[in-house]
């Protein structure tokens, strides 16, 4: 955790649940999509199949390398946990349907997922209100490059920033000391200089601190730090909004 706060001359954005509401409450998400399917998973109940799913999630990306590995092939990551959800039940006894109805399962996951993505209020505001005050300003964001750059497009972001980056597309990403070196590189600010703004903790605020970069934590979900966590952003916000009164409040101190 920085001591000092110094007004930023960049900043590095973070994409998905951070300008985007994209991945988070994934069981709900899973829930609305296995009701759907309620006739095809029959005699298991929706609720039966999403709670062995999330918990095959979870194990699933545990790993840090698998997790790396898997997010630039999201889609087939779905198809491959709800896979490993299906052989749990059925080694427990469970009947299950076929492989052809859990691909259908991940892939209408996938598809509905995409279809619920949405900005945060104010994000274009608060963006170009920051490139208006001179900051450089860098998007940073994990993932496969034809996935991100939908999204990138479709929400009318490129422009917005004088520097997009996207793993799939660079062959590296958080938390890599390299993403946020390249990304502040491509900016021609040093670390003591920018900010980092996200949602991921690791990702957006402990890999960041340790080269000197005062890490923001956008809690969108405003549940607070979560308990054992040895995490300390610099800065919490609850919207991309808080970010202007406390660039104002430094910039008066």
């Amino acid at each position: 955790m920085n001591d000092v706060r110094l007004s930023p001359r960049a900043i590095l954005f973070d994409l998905d649940d951070t300008i985007l509401s994209a991945y988070g409450r994934p069981e709900t998400a899973w829930l609305a999509v296995a009701e759907e399917f309620a006739s095809q998973l029959a005699p298991l109940s929706p609720l039966e199949a999403v709670t062995e799913i999330m918990a095959q999630s979870r194990v699933f990306w545990a790993d840090p390398e698998d997790h790396r590995y898997w997010r630039l092939r999201l889609f087939a990551a779905r198809r491959e946990t709800v896979a490993r959800a299906f052989r749990a039940l059925a080694d427990a006894g469970r009947p299950t349907p076929s492989l052809v109805v859990a691909d259908a399962l991940a892939d209408r996951f996938s598809a509905w997922r995409e279809e619920q993505m949405s900005l945060f209020p104010d994000a274009h505001k608060v963006i170009d209100a920051l490139k208006a005050r001179g900051l450089k300003l860098a998007l940073v964001t994990n993932g496969e490059a034809q996935l991100q750059r939908a999204k990138i497009s479709r929400f009318d972001l490129a422009g917005r920033f004088d520097h997009v980056q996207i793993e799939g597309e660079h062959g590296f990403g958080k938390p890599e000391e390299r993403a946020y070196q390249h990304a502040m590189q491509a900016l021609g600010f040093g670390p003591s200089e920018t900010w980092m703004v996200g949602d991921n903790l690791e990702w957006e605020v402990v890999a960041p601190q340790r080269l000197g970069i005062y890490a923001v934590w956008h809690d969108h979900a405003g549940r607070g730090l979560p308990s054992g966590t040895t995490a300390r952003p610099d800065l919490i916000i609850r919207v991309l909004s808080e970010l202007i009164p406390a660039l104002e409040a430094i910039s008066v101190a």
